[in-house]
């Protein structure tokens, strides 16, 4: 570290000579390395990298290693290298869904030097004329391709890096499962190479199945008449959520996330989960949001999976058990809890409260004398917020119509200091 000349502020110097350098290269190989990154790969001793990334390189005497499996073991190959000139070779940006990222998570920064070169978001965008700040991005490969759900709304442009060859035409038969049959479909190939090709489509029409696995998939959502609107924004529908009558209501679940506050990586614990309306919601609302749905009954286990996997959640985790004994086979701490309104208890909201650290959150409801009585109880021991909530809705009333009131529900949102 050295002392930035203009004032007090600390600065790192570039690395110009760190041990450990990360060069992305794309589908044109060595010829589009700039001369750093070229250097870095000259006088590496060991490379590392995909087979494929490793046979654009001619063939020498040096060490070469391909992706350890499991990749876990990246780390530990190369700790064992340390000190020495290591180059691993990635795919365009590596630290856009790529492996300088987990590298990063071992390493410090003096020791890596990265040089990138354009993510396939980046050439998505410049083939197709898109500004890359206003589109959704996303990652498939390795998972579930469900998570694309999540991202359909109307007007919305998205970029999905493919898992293999079959996901253009998976994406495509969701949009149409969803009513955005109309969506145009565009399937980028191998961009910057000599071997390059473009395809679109509209999604209903998609036909495409002889592609490449190394793709890129660009969405214009457009929705068909009468199409469902789900945003990201938490109070979908009730009638989005397939459930058993174990549903907490859209104007309380609104509320119930508003207190939530779902914040990108943060974890949800969903107790009594019904259908996981709360946890899903969760999940679509922030990025990289987690949640873990704890539900005792197997049915509505099976309802969450459903609901999880409609609704573009599928990373949602679904733990069998009754809390708060459940909490004991969870391996990390909550950042919030909901607790549903059929299972609040003082032993219950005692050991959520227990469970999540300074500046955690919980938000209880109930809807019997008891559950009010340990929610009462928690207040006054922790404070927060303690409200009522009554919702009426119009309803027939012989040729009329007339406000039906729900049953009401007591409400605690309250912040652990």
């Amino acid at each position: 570290m050295k002392r930035d000349p203009r004032g007090t502020t600390e600065y790192r110097e570039s690395p110009k000579r760190a041990w450990l350098s990360i060069v992305g290269i794309g589908e044109d190989g060595l010829a589009g390395l700039g001369a750093a990154a070229r250097a870095a790969l000259d006088r590496a001793e060991t490379l590392v990298g995909g087979a494929r990334h490793l046979a654009m390189v001619p063939p020498d005497e040096r060490e070469r290693l391909e992706w350890p499996r499991p990749f876990s073991a990246l780390q530990h190959e190369l700790r064992a290298r340390r000190g020495r000139p290591v180059c691993v070779l990635a795919t365009g940006d590596p630290f856009c869904y790529g492996v300088g990222t987990t590298i990063a998570r071992h390493f410090a920064r003096e020791e890596l030097c990265v040089h990138p070169a354009p993510s396939a978001f980046s050439l998505a965008c410049a083939r197709l004329g898109w500004s890359l700040p206003e589109v959704e991005t996303l990652s498939l490969h390795g998972r579930p391709p469900a998570a694309f759900r999540a991202a359909i709304r109307p007007g919305a442009r998205v970029l999905v890096l493919s898992h293999d060859a079959s996901t253009p035409a998976r994406i495509a038969e969701m949009l149409v499962e969803a009513g955005y049959g109309g969506s145009r479909v565009t399937v980028l190939e191998r961009m910057g190479g000599s071997e390059e090709r473009v395809r679109e489509s509209p999604a209903r029409e998609f036909a495409y199945r002889d592609g490449h696995d190394f793709n890129t998939v660009a969405v214009e959502c457009a929705a068909d008449p009468g199409a469902p609107l789900l945003g990201r924004v938490p109070g979908l529908p009730d009638e989005a959520f397939e459930h058993d009558g174990q549903l907490t209501k859209r104007a309380l679940r609104a509320a119930a996330l508003a207190a939530l506050a779902p914040c990108p990586g943060q974890l949800l614990w969903d107790v009594g989960a019904g259908c996981g309306s709360i946890g899903i919601e969760w999940m679509r609302a922030a990025p990289g949001a987690r949640a873990i749905a704890i539900e005792r009954h197997a049915a509505r286990r099976a309802l969450i999976e459903r609901n999880a996997e409609r609704l573009g959640t599928p990373g949602l985790r679904i733990v069998a058990g009754e809390a708060p004994a459940a909490f004991a086979t969870l391996d990390a701490p909550p950042d919030a809890v909901f607790a549903g309104g059929g299972v609040a208890s003082p032993a219950l909201i005692d050991a959520c409260w227990a469970a999540l650290p300074a500046g955690g959150r919980l938000v209880a409801h109930a809807v019997s004398v008891e559950g009010e009585r340990a929610l009462l109880d928690a207040h006054a021991a922790h404070g927060g917020e303690l409200s009522r909530v009554a919702v009426s809705r119009a309803e027939a009333l012989g040729a009329y119509r007339a406000f039906r009131p729900a049953h009401p529900v007591t409400v605690l949102a309250a912040r652990k200091r």
